[in-house]
């Protein structure tokens, strides 16, 4: 049996990467570490109330519990607010990164790290896992430094990067855009979207799964996870609206620099699957078929 802790247990990945996981009882013992109460809605694994970035307590609770594998699931995702408050970004994204990095060491811990589409610059997206990066904004370099943590170490690391992640769990503090949009629609509410950015969405699901093949087959490396088409943000909302039968004249296009947002957005990032397919033998598949999955899940 595995013991595999993870590190924002509470968020949506955290979560339903959790209950993926309790499928199989039999091979993993899973510890959640997070924030406050557990909002999982279920108590059958050990929950861990834990600051993580104070670092004493973070080494003393995976001391006393030796994780096989920790998947690191907690960041601080809003990219404007990571550009208004680098050091709370960095203490998140980056500080923890390399005290996980330093147990895993002394361990000889696998150590599964989830990175962004936001290292690039979105100049010539979409990106192979070696293609240079270039972050626009303070959220995107946080995710970099903390990539370089590992991709110097000497550790057994995954790097899962990630696009746009969508999906629901059972207690949310925040809304994604899938959620978003749907909300807004059935409110009969006009919403305005970007029309210059393009992104390939990530059903979590597909991100757990991710998670849990490279625990599964322990395959090191960086491994790009989303799905397979891309699409602008505008046409993303209108496959929502589409799926879930809701009114597509509520939305109304806008281009980003009518947005006026603190940090700069990448325009088109996406990613090549190639190595996804080939190392991991995971396929994803299109936003659409997804959305399909979700909308099922939801009902």
């Amino acid at each position: 049996m595995k013991n595999i802790v993870i590190t924002g247990s509470n968020g949506l990945l955290g979560q339903t990467l959790v209950n993926l996981l309790l499928k199989e009882k039999q091979n993993y013992n899973v510890i959640g570490f997070s924030r406050g109460e557990n909002r999982s809605g279920r108590n059958d694994f050990k929950y861990v109330s834990i600051d993580i970035t104070d670092e004493e307590i973070l080494v003393e609770k995976l001391r006393e519990h030796s994780p096989d594998i920790i998947v690191n699931t907690a960041a601080m995702t809003n990219v404007d607010a990571c550009e208004e408050n680098k050091v709370a970004c960095d203490k998140l994204n980056t500080d923890v990164v390399r005290h996980l990095k330093e147990y895993s060491e002394e361990k000889n811990t696998h150590l599964i790290h989830l990175s962004t589409d936001f290292i690039f610059d979105g100049e010539n997206g979409p990106y192979k896992e070696t293609d240079k990066p270039k972050p626009l904004n303070y959220y995107g370099l946080s995710k970099l430094k903390s990539e370089n943590i590992l991709t110097t170490s000497n550790i057994d690391y995954t790097i899962l990067r990630t696009i746009l992640v969508y999906g629901k769990v059972f207690d949310m503090t925040r809304s994604n855009i899938v959620l978003w949009v749907k909300k807004s629609l059935e409110n009969k509410e006009q919403i305005t979207i970007v029309n210059d950015q393009y992104r390939m969405p990530t059903y979590v699901v597909d991100l757990a799964l991710a998670c849990k093949l490279s625990i599964d087959t322990k395959t090191t490396g960086v491994f790009n996870i989303s799905s397979n088409t891309l699409l602008s943000i505008y046409e993303i909302a209108k496959q929502v609206a589409d799926v879930f039968n809701l009114d597509e004249n509520l939305i109304k296009s806008i281009s980003t620099t009518e947005l006026n947002q603190k940090a700069i957005r990448p325009v088109k990032t996406g990613f090549n699957l190639t190595k996804t397919n080939k190392v991991l033998k995971f396929f994803p598949k299109s936003f659409k078929e997804d959305l399909q999955k979700f909308k099922e899940k939801l009902t």
